[in-house]
């Protein structure tokens, strides 16, 4: 063996150690910790909290220290919830490429849930953009829990409409601005132009099937049957149910193609695009621990630069335009959240294992107790 072949040898060996150590330590799943001890004159809420990875059993309800709102921070006292993917996400640590910010082992961040709705009880010396008693909803980490603190201008939080609930407007942000933006942002959807929505019954796909609307598009839906008459309430023009037809030998062709299911090979879809169509990836089968639902746009990637049609995956952005505008609809009607099943504070493992099945109509909320 010649000296060359000896030193990449032992860089070879070197780089496989190294993958191997990333890959046992991003894997590792740390014992639970213990709740810290509060001060015996602490004011405290109550709130889901998970201290290692696993399933739902590693969520419980604690007894966490009200703080006092910094400067820029308002405190809501939160009156519901809704339970998204990104949840069950975090919970588990997977795919456990995310832990590389989630934390090693376990979570940094010991809280969670996004969604929120709920009254303003207090806000910071430098806040003048609300008032305690304002009704208001967003996006915040920690929002399984009776308060939440909110830094104004790091963290979205917007006016509640007054004909909206607290649960519908918990319902949405996640969901809702997944929808607009990928009908709007990625899919430049236009009027008159046919959509197809892949998964139409659950969060982000009962909020696209009325979006899509109110921006005068043809949408067709495809659900299960329990669910057909629910999506051609809230909007569809035409309501497919797999169990009985396949979109792809309808002989129809869509404009856009909204999938929030990823049970279809990509190049299937082909059949029903245009030569200039567009497929958003939304959603897709966790396929594995490592990279999960994250296979269905790398195969979209790596087949893109063949095909004629645009094959795009995106993360959302939560921002506080676009959750006015979701407001907006809501507040006029042409956007009605879909709300599948209320659970409690205390049952959020519940909610989240529901979730998980596969199977929620609309949205799952949680409501304070």
């Amino acid at each position: 063996m010649t000296r060359t072949r000896k030193v990449l040898s032992v860089l070879l060996i070197i780089v496989a150690l190294v993958l191997v150590a990333g890959a046992v330590t991003l894997s590792h799943n740390s014992a639970c910790g213990t709740a810290p001890a509060l001060p015996s004159t602490a004011q405290t809420y109550k709130a889901i909290v998970y201290r290692c990875y696993g399933s739902s059993e590693v969520l419980k309800v604690e007894d966490i220290e009200r703080v006092a709102p910094a400067d820029n921070e308002v405190v809501v006292k939160v009156h519901a919830a809704s339970v998204n993917p990104l949840d069950w996400h975090y919970m588990r640590g997977t795919p456990y490429i995310m832990r590389m910010d989630a934390g090693l082992g376990a979570p940094t961040s010991t809280r969670l849930g996004v969604d929120y709705s709920g009254t303003v009880e207090a806000v910071g010396k430098g806040v003048t953009e609300f008032k305690v008693g304002d009704e208001v909803f967003g996006g915040k980490k920690g929002a399984f829990g009776e308060y939440v603190n909110v830094p104004i201008d790091r963290v979205v939080i917007v006016p509640k409409p007054a004909n909206v609930s607290f649960e519908q407007a918990a319902s949405t942000p996640i969901a809702a601005i997944t929808a607009l933006q990928a009908l709007r942002d990625k899919g430049k959807l236009q009027a008159g132009q046919k959509v197809l929505i892949n998964g139409a019954s659950g969060g982000v796909g009962t909020f696209a099937v009325q979006i899509a609307k109110s921006f005068g598009a043809e949408v067709t839906a495809v659900c299960s049957t329990r669910n057909v008459d629910m999506v051609r309430s809230i909007g569809a023009d035409h309501v497919i149910d797999y169990t009985k037809e396949d979109f792809m030998k309808s002989g129809q062709r869509y404009d856009l193609i909204l999938d929030n299911v990823g049970n279809r090979p990509l190049l299937d879809y082909r059949k029903v695009m245009n030569a200039d169509s567009t497929f958003i990836i939304v959603g897709g089968p966790s396929e594995g621990n490592w990279l999960g639902a994250m296979t269905v746009p790398l195969k979209a990637w790596v087949m893109s630069p063949f095909v004629s049609q645009k094959y795009q995956f995106f993360l959302a952005d939560l921002n506080k335009e676009d959750l006015n505008l979701i407001a907006d609809l809501m507040q006029t009607g042409k956007v009605t959240p879909v709300i599948d099943r209320r659970y409690k504070l205390s049952q959020v493992p519940e909610a989240i294992a529901y979730l998980e099945e596969g199977h929620a109509r609309g949205k799952v909320v949680i409501e304070m107790e």
